[in-house]
């Protein structure tokens, strides 16, 4: 973060400061006191079961210089009426004050974190980078991700995420992006904004808000996404599988559920071969390899940091060899298209591999009217490419319609602690994928999947 002191703080949040005005923030916003360092700004949230206020002395204690708060507190404090709005406040300052630095904003149904993964690799071979290791996606994660933000960083990655219309231009009002990616528009949230077409006009926000001299990144997977261009006068690039887009892939081939392809883009054509697991990762290394041509990137090198990329977020399409076992877990969070595409990589696991696949499948969340209906579609397509096992987590929607025995096996779970003990059917040689959306809490199912089946191979073996 730059260094700003406590009246210049002040002043931006229009707060009431009490202590001293001439101490200087210089690190990162944080609103876990326990991740306070030396120069922090402490952020006094008030969350459903915790009041950030009662964390201030920790906070201090930790390096702490300065705390954001909606009443006087010790040491110190800015006084304001939502720390939230201060925060944003802050941040749409400080970016004021990188003109140079290219900001690069990520938006879309599925694949923002993998795609931000991606282009953090290819960023950071050039200049200095910033990019949440999380998802930092909202009003909250946004303004602290530029806060971490100083003179010399290059470039700014952005997670952009929204649950109601307006969401997405309003985190663009803080972070002016220079570059605007939409990834997709799926069914994710649909029960929250009611249509795909409203989640389409709400994932358009970040095109509207480019200038003329900004760069819209644009996938051709759906309809709503490519209309998006008549919202841009500027610049515009588009990825995907038709031959007239300007990022596309070649000669596509699936080894050990990785994806090997040719990257062809303006400036030519280049072999990547992707570490993340899953043919869906092609379109969001597209998307990573189209900022970095709009940055002026080579190919060679957009496609050597592709090659070399790895996940550095947890829980999605994490890879556990285990003996004899391979366990992938992918319980950050689902939705109808990314269920499609884990599973389409647990059959091709499964296939090279020799051994049964087993899917312990969870609820997908936010999906409104249509959530039964989706759950059988999953469920339908499991059977259709031949899963061996589909273990229904609490989640008996999934049944495929008029399903009656076949060569899937269904086993339905009343809970987390009933399949971890069903899994004991596992053999050597299987694959199980584990995946539901964040809220089921299924991290707790992939260890316990883990621990017993170590249990079980040091008695066996």
């Amino acid at each position: 973060m730059i260094e700003i002191s406590a009246h210049q703080i002040s002043q931006i949040v229009l707060g009431e400061l009490h202590g001293s005005a001439d101490v200087v923030v210089s690190a990162p916003a944080v609103f876990d006191s326990r991740e306070a360092v030396d120069g922090s700004l402490f952020l006094a949230l008030l969350g459903e079961n915790q009041d950030g206020h009662d964390y201030v002395k920790n906070a201090i204690s930790n390096g702490a210089v300065l705390t954001l708060s909606t009443r006087v507190v010790e040491g110190n404090c800015i006084v304001v009426s939502d720390v939230l709005i201060a925060l944003s406040q802050l941040a749409k300052y400080v970016r004021s004050q990188l003109q140079d630095m290219y900001v690069i904003g990520i938006t879309g149904s599925q694949g923002k974190t993998s795609t931000k993964d991606l282009l953090r690799a290819i960023c950071t071979t050039v200049g200095n980078t910033v990019a949440p290791y999380s998802s930092y996606n909202n009003e909250l994660g946004v303004p602290l991700t530029l806060l971490q933000c100083d003179y010399s960083t290059k470039y700014c990655i952005i997670e952009m995420g929204a649950r109601h219309r307006g969401d997405i231009a309003r985190l663009c009002e803080i972070v002016s992006p220079n570059i605007g990616i939409v990834l997709g528009v799926g069914k994710a949230h649909v029960g929250e904004f009611g249509s795909q077409e409203a989640i389409a006009q709400t994932k358009s926000e970040l095109i509207s808000s480019l200038g003329k001299n900004g760069i819209a990144i644009l996938g051709t997977y759906d309809s709503f996404t490519t209309a998006m261009a008549s919202l841009h006068s500027g610049k515009i690039l588009t990825f995907g599988i038709n031959t007239r887009d300007e990022i596309r892939a070649a000669d596509v081939e699936i080894r050990e559920g990785r994806a090997h392809f040719d990257i062809v883009t303006p400036e030519g054509r280049d072999a990547v071969g992707l570490r993340l697991v899953g043919a869906h990762h092609i379109a969001n290394a597209l998307a990573a390899a189209a900022a970095g041509t709009a940055l002026g990137f080579s190919i060679e090198l957009i496609a050597g940091s592709l090659s070399t990329a790895s996940q550095s977020s947890k829980w999605r399409m994490e890879l556990r060899e285990l003996k004899g076992l391979l366990l992938i877990n992918d319980s950050y969070n689902a939705n109808p298209d990314s269920m499609q595409a884990a599973l389409r990589s647990l059959a091709l696991f499964a296939q090279e591999r020799g051994g049964e696949s087993w899917a312990f499948l969870g609820k997908m969340h936010e999906l409104g009217e249509s959530s039964a209906l989706e759950h059988r579609a999953i469920g339908t397509l499991a059977q259709e490419i031949g899963i061996d096992h589909c273990v229904l987590v609490n989640a008996p929607d999934y049944l495929p319609e008029k399903y009656e025995g076949g060569e899937m096996a269904v086993h339905v779970m009343s809970s987390i602690e009933d399949a971890i003990a069903f899994s004991s059917n596992m053999n050597l040689g299987d694959v199980a994928l584990v995946k539901a959306s964040r809220a089921e809490g299924f991290e707790i199912l992939s260890e316990g999947i883990e621990n017993l089946w170590n249990q079980r191979i040091e008695i066996e073996l």
